[in-house]
């Protein structure tokens, strides 16, 4: 019986995102502020928020009409509380219930939702856009490959990651948590190997230079067949 139980709950489990992204924000791993939750320095800084803000707002507004925007990670809600209001209706999730009901508690406007929900395990809400901002470079490549399986459902997906500003091999396989794939010297390139993304239009938006240059942050947008 006992070992019954344990294969079931393995089943329901297959990751272990859930729990080390509850231990972020209850060690606060990713640092701290006056507020409950704190999603890190790169949901914070002037300079890191303020240009992808401005880059956001122009992909958005540019489009025929507001979108259906599903925020895939919405973590402390810094920076999707800023674009709400350019789009029909934004739906943001994250895999921390504690922190889905804090956000549902201090967010509150009539096109907004929050879900809780495991963005690899769990079906996603329908939208037009989905936005991705430093989630993946955290996830294990078969997290990534079953959040990329469900990201034909949208037109348009802009997704953010931190990789080494030089030459990488991408994709290297981690284990999910705090971490990302920097101290392999590698990040996570959707049109690579094992991923191999196919988009009809692929642009990039945004690339912000950290560490004296030898890392950068790119939000790329791609536009889905």
């Amino acid at each position: 019986m006992t070992k019954h139980s344990s294969h079931t709950n393995k089943a329901k489990t297959p990751w272990p995102t859930k729990a080390a992204m509850e231990q972020v924000y209850e060690m606060k791993l990713w640092g701290e502020n006056q507020s409950e939750f704190y999603s890190g320095d790169g949901s914070h800084l002037d300079d890191l928020v303020h240009p992808y803000i401005d880059v956001i707002t122009s992909f958005l507004t540019q489009l025929p009409s507001p979108p259906i925007v599903c925020d895939l990670g919405c973590g402390d809600f810094n920076i999707g509380k800023q674009l709400v209001k350019y789009t029909q209706k934004y739906i943001a999730i994250d895999i921390v219930p504690n922190l889905i009901a804090y956000n549902k508690e201090n967010f509150n406007t009539d096109n907004l939702e929050f879900h809780c929900l495991d963005l690899a395990a769990d079906p996603l809400p329908k939208g037009d856009c989905a936005i991705l901002r430093q989630v993946l470079q955290h996830l294990s490549n078969s997290e990534i490959q079953n959040i990329l399986n469900k990201l034909t459902a949208y037109k348009y997906v802009i997704i953010t990651e931190h990789i080494p500003n030089s030459d990488f091999i991408p994709n290297a396989d981690i284990i999910s948590g705090q971490g990302i794939r920097l101290k392999k010297h590698s990040g996570v390139n959707v049109l690579a190997t094992p991923f191999n993304l196919k988009a009809k239009d692929i642009h990039q938006l945004l690339s912000l230079p950290l560490n004296n240059g030898k890392e950068v942050i790119v939000t790329t947008s791609y536009t889905l067949y």
